[in-house]
């Protein structure tokens, strides 16, 4: 077990970025636009409604189209899990939600596995938080030719600061697993002192959790290059230094089995 005196790999790379944009672009470490907002559970304040949790904002193009069906179907398989971690979950697109509402039912029909759909499903007709979250550039913003928001996906943290961002064309697909592996990569991160590949700001095992399975040491994650030598003894008693030519010992792998998220 570790000691949580050794400071988080989210607490020292948040430092790096500022909590705003001086260009006005939503980047990592970055406190999120705030929005109010139609849904279908209701109206949303986005800020109160993050109420200190983990929060994720699902994008996608357009209501009654074949990918985004799929893609909230198998999202509401993953929701329960999402729930469980503390993560709240909304989803948008540039569609009312007289829209959502009717689409839903669709939805749920052609899920093979009996869904129902928990999570708000924010309207954006008018695309003023597809602009904010630069999901639509803002000459686009009211052009009939062009009404599609990208896929994206946005982590937020409990601070509402941008933990991770991901961008999809609307031809593509999201991987539902892929999005709870971030969580957990990011969670792991903010918890305790060792980085995961998902946090975007630093490289760490690629592959997470199924990493250096040759070795023995799947799952395991780096410890951060901040962790000295001396705290890693002391912290890390079982970490496991992988060798290489240079002979620098920066590659520290720490057995994250043993450290709770809880």
């Amino acid at each position: 077990m570790c000691n949580t005196d050794v400071k988080s790999g989210t607490e020292m790379y948040a430092k790096l970025y500022p909590e705003t944009s001086s260009d006005g672009v939503l980047r990592l470490g970055n406190i999120v636009p705030d929005f109010t907002a139609d849904t279908t559970q209701g109206p949303m304040e986005w800020h109160k409604w993050i109420d200190g949790h983990w929060a994720i904002l699902f994008s996608h193009p357009a209501d009654f189209t074949p990918v985004c069906t799929t893609e909230i179907g198998r999202l509401a398989l993953k929701y329960d899990d999402l729930k469980a971690k503390g993560v709240k979950l909304a989803t948008l697109s540039a569609d009312p939600v007289s829209s959502h509402t009717k689409w839903l039912d669709d939805v749920v029909a052609h899920c093979e596995n009996k869904v129902t759909i928990e999570f708000p499903i924010i309207g954006d007709a008018d695309r003023s938080i597809a602009f904010k979250y630069g999901m639509l550039d803002p000459s686009n913003k009211d052009a009939n030719d062009l009404p599609l928001t990208i896929r994206a996906v946005f982590i937020i943290g409990p601070d509402k600061k941008l933990k991770l961002s991901l961008n999809y064309p609307a031809s593509v697909g999201r991987n539902m697993d892929e999005i709870v592996r971030c969580i957990d990569a990011l969670q792991l991160s903010a918890k305790h002192s060792v980085v995961c590949v998902a946090y975007g700001q630093t490289a760490t095992p690629a592959n997470w959790p199924y990493n250096h399975d040759s070795i023995g040491k799947k799952g395991w994650a780096f410890l951060l290059p901040t962790v000295t030598p001396e705290d890693a003894k002391l912290h890390f008693p079982d970490h496991h230094s992988c060798k290489v030519p240079s002979g620098v010992d920066y590659l520290r792998l720490t057995d994250v089995s043993k450290l709770s998220l809880k």
